[in-house]
């Protein structure tokens, strides 16, 4: 699917509860308190958590007046027919629509994915400029990636998830020359540092090696994540007259989620650094 105008970003992993929707929904803030155009698409036609996201947020806006910006958002369930061939074309049309209303009058366009192989999944793998894998800080986890020899840490297979970003890549590549800039973050990292950590790190960075990708700084775990949830909010929005005081959790996953923007060397106008909304 060849295609100019927006920069797309798609968060991918085949992997439940990797904190994709989070990471989606917080980059596209931040991208529009950056002053950005931003549309995001939501293709998890099973969890919708990027669209509910968004729900809660224009709900809260609604119910206590705050000024809160939001991406043109699009929601793409899976079709559900008799025929295969007919089910992919219709989801073909739908995607190429969506992404077609948009590309040319936004900077930037953020997928979520589904943890789980869709046809939806492979055509936005195919769309990326910008493919970013969270991981969670587990040695289990990397399994979708690679399997890892349990003596040296070394990737020695490579796993489902990492054979459809290569096909994503080897399409990309034909269709238009282009490549797929692909980001792994180690996402709930522990506060404590530990020798899972460490392996974690290092069998990372194996895997980078080996498929041709790069490791940015994670995403500490924090129970603030989960409670920004029900209003919509992320820990670039500006806190309400009766919120309490930043607190550093607050400050510190503010600070993590802009080193993650600085590593994948988007497109960005100017200084990277958000305008603040009034509450």
């Amino acid at each position: 699917m060849a295609r100019d105008g927006a920069h797309v970003i798609v968060v991918g992993n085949e992997k439940g509860g990797s904190g994709k929707s989070t990471t989606a929904f917080h980059l596209a803030v931040y991208l529009l308190y950056a002053g950005h155009r931003v549309a995001t698409i939501d293709v998890d036609s099973r969890q919708q958590t990027l669209t509910h996201y968004l729900r809660n947020r224009r709900a809260h806006s609604q119910e206590t007046g705050r000024r809160l910006p939001n991406p043109l958002h699009f929601h793409l369930p899976a079709a559900w027919g008799d025929s295969v061939k007919e089910n992919q074309q219709a989801e073909f049309d739908v995607f190429t629509r969506a992404v077609g209303e948009v590309e040319d009058s936004v900077d930037f366009l953020v997928i979520d994915t589904p943890g789980f192989d869709t046809n939806l999944t492979r055509l936005a793998h195919s769309l990326a400029d910008t493919l970013l894998t969270p991981v969670n800080d587990s040695l289990i986890d990397l399994n979708v990636l690679a399997r890892v020899d349990p003596e040296t840490g070394l990737p020695v297979e490579t796993s489902h998830y990492a054979r459809l970003v290569q096909r994503a890549r080897s399409e990309r590549m034909a269709v238009d020359g282009a490549s797929i800039d692909w980001v792994l973050v180690r996402n709930r990292i522990s506060m404590l540092a530990s020798r899972n950590a460490r392996q974690v790190q290092s069998t990372l960075e194996g895997i980078a090696t080996r498929f041709g990708c790069r490791v940015a700084d994670g995403i500490a775990e924090r129970v603030i994540f989960r409670s920004l949830f029900p209003s919509g909010t992320t820990v670039f929005d500006p806190l309400d007259e009766d919120g309490e005081a930043s607190t550093v959790s607050h400050v510190s996953a503010r600070q993590e989620y802009r080193n993650l923007v600085a590593a994948l060397n988007l497109p960005l106008r100017g200084a990277a650094e958000p305008v603040r909304l009034s509450a």
